[in-house]
């Protein structure tokens, strides 16, 4: 474990200034690249056809996430964090270049899952750095400033994207992205040499969990396709009818099997302390990022405005990320409160959105609503960051940050996926913009909401939660191999 002084170092001391800096190009990075993204799939699914699978462009990018992450947990902890972070930064280049290339929309999922993986990989690296590089006083300031590196690509990524896709085509979105995935891990990675495994070398140990993973990642995936090709077909036999129902329920029921030794134990009965932490992430994230990916999509098709503007009230959403990010960092009393805070707010705000949507609200009225669900997600979300290597051990970090992010990325792909099945199933090809469609759709996700508050307090119930800087333990926080 890092040595102790009487003075602790800031993030931007001598001693850790340049992976700080290097840190932020990674994750301003990723902010570029989901903006980008975001902002022009409107365009490609128009061009490619693929408007009834306009979700699982997203969800499949989060639930490859998953695999990686169950991966990288383990490998960073018996390897490191380099060679996980090597193998994020290949992978979601690949997967940029091949979306960026494909002549139909099936295969932009494909380069989609693909980045994906690459992404749940670079993310753990990222958190195992973090829990291993700085003081822990030290670490909510970190997390506050990693929100705080969406605020440049919240600006001008949907701007550029969306000058990108009316005048080059959304094409060199994807391939203008790559090149700053590379430059981010170069600057990085020379800070990183020191970061070696902290486990015993087991690799039989850990392979159980990485046939989880696949597994996890394979319901997901055989659910999400299920329901997609079922709204998708046209006057469906009962044969295939049968089939498809059968396939998605399949893939529930082997993701539910699965998904408890991946989380701590008593994740998904909100267990107090660290087990609820994590639980209340992937619920936030259920309701924020299905709503997320499908906001373009609405103010393009009932609006026909241009990407470009459409894609500025996710900028308004990323400010309010960096805002609630920046509180969370600064607060004294007692941090796991925070979590049914930032809850409360992204149900109230969220209520809001459909609402706003169903009056046809002014575009501004959205923005600033969207700003306030960002500030309430930076702030719960870095706040379950920082409380999950609080809890947690040197040599489970690695693992314990997997989990946390096994339950942001389902809880991400299962918000985006729920959402495109919704879609698929309400929207009328016809008439792609009929708002009715989308205010069920936010109404649908703003039930996780109340969840995520439930789950917020099972966590802020604990004493473990709330003590003082010590990393410890719960009884039930760690995660089985």
């Amino acid at each position: 474990m890092k040595s102790r002084t009487s003075t602790t170092p800031g993030a931007m001391s001598p001693e850790l200034r340049p992976l700080t800096l290097g840190i932020l190009a990674i994750i301003t990075c990723a902010a570029f690249e989901a903006m980008a993204v975001v902002t022009a799939m409107p365009s490609v699914a128009h061009e490619l056809s693929g408007e009834s699978s306009y979700g699982l462009a997203f969800s499949m990018y989060l639930t490859a996430s998953l695999l990686g992450t169950v991966v990288a947990g383990s490998w960073c902890d018996r390897r490191g964090p380099r060679p996980a972070l090597a193998v994020g930064m290949a992978l979601m280049t690949l997967g940029l270049l091949a979306s960026g290339a494909a002549p139909v929309f099936w295969l932009v999922t494909v380069g989609r899952a693909v980045s994906g993986l690459g992404g749940g990989f670079m993310i753990v690296s990222v958190y195992v750095i973090i829990g291993r590089s700085f003081p822990q006083q030290t670490q909510p300031v970190v997390f506050g400033w990693l929100a705080a590196a969406w605020v440049l690509p919240a600006l001008i990524g949907p701007v550029v994207a969306g000058f990108v896709t009316e005048h080059l085509g959304w094409r060199w979105v994807f391939y203008g992205v790559a090149p700053i995935v590379v430059a981010a891990v170069v600057v990085v990675w020379p800070r990183t040499r020191a970061l070696g495994p902290v486990a015993a070398d087991d690799v039989g140990a850990s392979r159980p969990r990485a046939v989880r993973g696949l597994a996890l990642a394979a319901g997901v995936f055989a659910a999400q396709w299920a329901v997609v090709r079922l709204a998708d077909t046209s006057e469906p036999t009962g044969t295939t009818v049968a089939g498809l129902v059968s396939l998605a329920v399949l893939g529930v029921v082997t993701a539910l099997l699965v998904l408890p030794a991946l989380l701590p134990k008593g994740t998904l009965r909100l267990a107090r302390g660290l087990p609820s932490v994590i639980a209340t992430r992937g619920l936030v994230n259920v309701a924020f990022f299905g709503t997320e990916a499908f906001i373009p999509l609405m103010l393009v098709s009932s609006r026909d405005i241009s990407a470009g503007t459409a894609g500025l009230t996710l900028s308004a959403g990323a400010l309010g990320w960096s805002a609630g990010s920046y509180v969370q960092a600064r607060v004294t009393f007692g941090r796991q409160w925070l979590l049914v805070l930032g809850s409360s707010i992204l149900s109230l705000s969220l209520g809001g959105f459909a609402l706003a949507t169903a009056v046809e609200a002014p575009l501004w009225t959205l923005a600033v609503v969207w700003a306030l669900s960002g500030f309430a997600m930076g702030m719960t979300l870095s706040t379950t960051s920082v409380l999950v290597l609080k809890l947690s051990d040197t040599t489970e970090q690695g693992r314990n940050s997997s989990a946390l992010q096994i339950s942001d990325q389902l809880g991400g792909g299962g918000g985006t996926a729920g959402a495109g099945a919704l879609f698929a199933l309400l929207h009328d090809p016809a008439d792609p913009g009929y708002l009715p469609t989308f205010v069920a759709i936010w109404l649908a996700l703003w039930a996780f909401t109340a969840a995520g508050i439930v789950s917020g307090l099972r966590a802020a119930g604990s004493s473990d939660v709330g003590s003082p800087s010590t990393p410890s333990k719960t009884t039930e926080g760690s995660v089985p191999a």
